[in-house]
């Protein structure tokens, strides 16, 4: 029996979008999920795969059934565009994730991915883009009772950025959590013989990463109206990244409207946590 877990953490970002990000100052997605599971799982063994990039593969002789968890960083692609291959491939992937039974866990594209691999529908969002902070996440009747929420307010805001949505659940799917932007801001996927977790904000996220994210985007921000100058945005990825480096500036925080639910770590991560501790750990146990 394994004394520890290993996971696949699969970032579905192409090599050019984790170029142009890595370039504006992001941690590549798969290696900051990477952090992440290492942080509840401090012994895991983590292999990344990138299944955008023409060859990807797992390591040599290893089968998905192997591996203890899976974890979907967010990704730009949009799950519906079925001429896409590089969506063909993910898809697929979550559907032979869901036949072998691994656990899976999973931010923003992730819950996008599970939904439509189990027979849902994913959409563009009529209100356009959610960025920066979803507000007042609520968490359903059914999310109050799931394992994933344990320790988690009822309400709270989380880091986010997207502009489709999930508007049709699959058979075997609950909505845990919801928002005035989207309806379904979390989902658990059961299908197949596989579970998969996955909010459609961002834990991983810390305010560093918000603002490098908002900086690479500030162009295509500017354009939806979320900046109405260019010096008006550096000037917020100014203020997320001072907050970051001194959490103690109140000023800040409260004139962005930052609080604990986003600035600690614990609080932000309890999902991950959660998926590890029931998910993930008891079938090193069994």
């Amino acid at each position: 029996m394994a004394t520890s877990p290993r996971f696949l953490v699969i970032d579905g970002y192409g090599k050019e979008s984790r170029d142009e990000l890595a370039a504006g100052g992001c941690s590549v997605a798969g290696e900051l999920y990477a952090r992440m599971v290492r942080r509840h799982a401090p012994n895991a063994a983590v292999d990344i795969l990138y299944p955008s990039d023409p060859g990807a593969a797992l390591p040599k002789g290893v089968g998905l059934d192997e591996y203890d968890g899976a974890c979907w960083t967010g990704c730009n692609l949009t799950a519906y565009d079925d001429k896409d291959a590089r969506v063909r491939r993910q898809i697929e992937l979550a559907r032979e994730i869901f036949h072998v039974g691994t656990p899976s866990f999973g931010s923003c594209w992730a819950a996008q991915v599970a939904v439509v691999a189990a027979g849902g529908i994913v959409r563009a969002s009529p209100k356009g883009r959610e960025m920066g902070i979803a507000r007042k996440v609520r968490l359903t009747p059914e999310g109050r009772a799931h394992p994933m929420y344990v320790g988690k307010p009822g309400v709270f805001d989380a880091f986010i950025s997207h502009v489709d949505e999930i508007t049709h659940l699959p058979p075997g799917a609950l909505a845990l959590a919801s928002n005035g932007f989207s309806a379904v801001q979390a989902v658990c996927v059961n299908h197949g013989n596989g579970t998969f977790w996955a909010p459609q904000y961002h834990p991983e996220y810390d305010l560093h990463e918000m603002a490098r994210l908002t900086y690479c985007r500030i162009a295509k921000l500017m354009q939806l109206g979320f900046f109405r100058t260019e010096e008006q945005a550096r000037e917020h990825v100014a203020r997320l990244e001072a907050l970051h480096e001194d959490p103690t500036r109140f000023d800040l925080a409260w004139s962005l409207g930052i609080d604990e639910d986003v600035m600690n770590p614990k609080l932000r991560e309890v999902e991950v946590a959660n998926w590890v501790a029931h998910q993930v750990m008891p079938r090193l146990r069994s």
